[in-house]
C-alpha cells in the first residue's frame, strides 16, 4: 500500500500542476512538503483512504479529480471523486473511439475542418464550446489541439476573460496525461471531415 504521506505528496505536485505553473511531470511530482506539515493537517485521513482505495493509479485518481476542477481532497473522497475516476478510466480505455464519437459530432456542427478552430468575433472556437457543453471531451480538444495547435494562436483574439483563461490552463495542464495514437487519430480526423 502507498504511503498516506507519499499519497499527500502526489496529490500537492498535482494540485500545484494544475492551479500553477509547476510541472508535475518535468519535476518528478516533487514538491516542497514536510512530515510535519502533512501531520498537522486535520485532512490525513483522506490521504490515508485514497493511498488504500486507489494504491495502483494515485495518480490518474488525483488527475481525474482536478481535471473536473475539485481541488480540495475532502471533496474527492466520495461517490462524486469515484465517479470522477471511473469517468476518467473509461475514457482512457478507449480514448480512440471517444475521439472518433466526438469527431462525428464535430462535423455534424460543422463540416468545414479550419471553422471548427477559429476565434469569430471574439468568442471562443466551437470545438471550445462543445467542450464546454459536454457535448464533446476535453481528451478529444487536448488531441486536436496536440494534432491542429489551435489554443496559442486563437487565444489571443478570444475576448473573454472570465471562463477562458481557466479552461486555457485545464486544457494545457491535462495534456500530458492524455495517451494517445497521434496517427491513428489524424486518420479520424482526415476521415471525419473528408465523409462530413
Amino acid at each position: 500500500m502507498t504511503d498516506p504521506f507519499d499519497s499527500y505528496k502526489l496529490y500537492n505536485a498535482l494540485r500545484l500542476h494544475f492551479e500553477t505553473n509547476y510541472d508535475a511531470i518535468k519535476y518528478n511530482y516533487k514538491s516542497n512538503v514536510s512530515a510535519q506539515s502533512f501531520f498537522r493537517r486535520k485532512d490525513k485521513y483522506f490521504f490515508a483512504k485514497i493511498a488504500k482505495k486507489y494504491d495502483n493509479d494515485i495518480i490518474g485518481y488525483y488527475v481525474s479529480n482536478f481535471k473536473e476542477g475539485v481541488s480540495y481532497v475532502g471533496d474527492m473522497v466520495n461517490e462524486s471523486g469515484d465517479d470522477n475516476y471511473n469517468k476518467y478510466k473509461r475514457i482512457k480505455e478507449s480514448i480512440h473511439r471517444v475521439f472518433s464519437v466526438d469527431i462525428n459530432k464535430l462535423t455534424e456542427k460543422e463540416s468545414e475542418f479550419d471553422k471548427c478552430f477559429i476565434s469569430y468575433d471574439g468568442q471562443l472556437p466551437l470545438v471550445i464550446e462543445l467542450m464546454m457543453q459536454e457535448e464533446i471531451s476535453l481528451e478529444t480538444v487536448v488531441i486536436l489541439d496536440s494534432l491542429v495547435r489551435f489554443i496559442p494562436r486563437e487565444s489571443k483574439k478570444i475576448s473573454d476573460t472570465i471562463l477562458w483563461p481557466d479552461t486555457k490552463r485545464r486544457i494545457e495542464k491535462y495534456k500530458p496525461f492524455v495517451d494517445f495514437d497521434s496517427t491513428k487519430c489524424k486518420l479520424m480526423l482526415i476521415k471525419g471531415f473528408t465523409n462530413a
